[in-house]
């Protein structure tokens, strides 16, 4: 999906120093503020954050350590509290915009209170999916996407000691870990055949479920939930092959639902998510957005590096309405590092009919490499257990250039195609 592109926006007050607002105050929103407060023009006379958490910005990405027991809540703050009155940052926590008020151009908050704005960033991040099966609504079913989930669980695990959690993707994986090493019986379901089926083939899902298997997961592919049982408290969980799994805790992680309640009740275009152009404005040239609630194109962004370089982009828009700054959706690579297990995953991941497959498995250290070429081009590569060569593979897949001089050694890495 596309919207038109507009003009720069222009200073809507008399006053140069205008109000920027943001809604969210998340990885991506704090990434903007550092990126705004570095710019040599600081056009704002206010920037005003309203949080709907009650703690600053945090990293989320620590959320698994937190939830595993290998950090602290303390040490997931991205800033301390003086970093934002130095640069003169209000931050209102706990306090989501509830309306956007296009023509007056304020916002509304929960606690009440109406802000003028100049500029507004809507950065409102997304949500667990629904499964849109019965039962969801009961205690015991918990997502995992913020700080408060991970309370919960972490909670919920000191009182009970059985689990299923609903989704083989990473942050399914690193719930059902977290809550393992906290001394859970933990049962994963996926519905696909093989987990992290985005960013990994059918052998390299297979040696992490076999090796996450071996630590004391049990994974369950190929198969969906079709009702969460209970009374009030979640009892069960009834699968499609009429199997019943008996639990105390159920973790939804299923995809994620990007958040655009507010840009919709606005009036903005919305698809999937917000969408925006290039320069991430809105189909208001007043308003921006970025992050897991926008959408450029037919692409959404469920990653915080795409979210990092839509905030650089961005803090240069803001500051300077006549910069070419422009946000090019690019190939990014995943790395990942699953109960101690490494993955990387770039580019194309299944072969098709116009890829050739170099493969190389070790069978005795279960590390495992599939490299997809098309026209002596790398296009995808899958590596599991051992990836210290997966940003060079990264680079050859960004570049495109010929690998016909090294091919033969192109699965042994870097140092074998240098040699040859």
């Amino acid at each position: 999906m596309t919207i038109a592109g507009h003009a720069p926006f222009d200073t809507l007050f008399d006053t140069p120093f205008d109000t920027l607002v943001i809604c969210g105050h998340g990885m991506v929103a704090q990434r903007l503020l550092e990126r705004l407060v570095a710019q040599p023009g600081q056009p704002f006379r206010r920037i005003v954050v309203f949080n709907g958490e009650t703690s600053p910005a945090y990293n989320r990405i620590q959320l698994s350590a937190l939830l595993a027991g290998d950090a602290s809540e303390d040490s997931l703050a991205l800033q301390q509290s003086a970093w934002y009155r130095q640069h003169n940052i209000e931050v209102h926590q706990g306090d989501p915009v509830t309306a956007i008020h296009r023509e007056a151009k304020t916002v509304s908050t929960a606690s009440g209170q109406e802000q003028p704005y100049s500029h507004l960033v809507i950065a409102t991040g997304s949500r667990s999916a629904q499964l849109g099966i019965s039962g969801e609504d009961l205690d015991g079913v918990v997502g995992f996407r913020d700080l408060q989930d991970t309370r919960k669980l972490i909670d919920i695990s000191q009182r009970h000691r059985r689990a299923v959690v609903i989704g083989g993707g990473f942050l399914g994986l690193e719930a059902a870990e977290g809550l393992r090493s906290r001394g859970m019986a933990v049962t994963v379901l996926h519905r696909s055949p093989h987990l992290l089926n985005r960013q990994l083939d059918p052998t390299g899902g297979t040696l992490l479920a076999d090796a996450l298997a071996s630590r004391g997961l049990s994974i369950r592919t190929g198969t969906s939930p079709v009702a969460l049982l209970g009374k009030t408290s979640v009892r069960a969980v009834q699968l499609d092959d009429e199997t019943l799994i008996s639990t105390d805790l159920v973790v939804v992680a299923a995809g994620i639902t990007p958040n655009i309640r507010l840009a919709k009740a606005a009036g903005l275009v919305c698809d999937r998510a917000i969408a925006v152009d290039q320069r991430l404005q809105t189909s208001d040239p007043a308003i921006y957005a970025v992050g897991e609630c926008c959408q450029v194109g037919e692409q959404t962004f469920g990653l915080v590096e795409p979210g990092y370089q839509q905030a650089e982009v961005l803090a240069q828009v803001l500051c300077d309405n006549t910069s070419t700054a422009a946000f090019e959706p690019a190939v990014i690579a995943t790395r990942l590092k699953i109960s101690g297990i490494p993955i990387f995953s770039c580019g194309q991941t299944q072969p098709d009919g116009d890829t050739e497959s170099v493969i190389w498995q070790d069978h005795e250290t279960r590390h495992y490499c599939r490299l997809l070429v098309r026209d002596q081009r790398l296009t995808g590569a899958v590596l599991v257990g051992e990836t210290s060569d997966g940003p060079w593979y990264s680079e050859r897949i960004q570049q495109a250039d010929d690998i016909s001089p090294y091919r033969a050694h192109l699965a042994f890495g870097k140092p074998y195609c240098d040699a040859a």
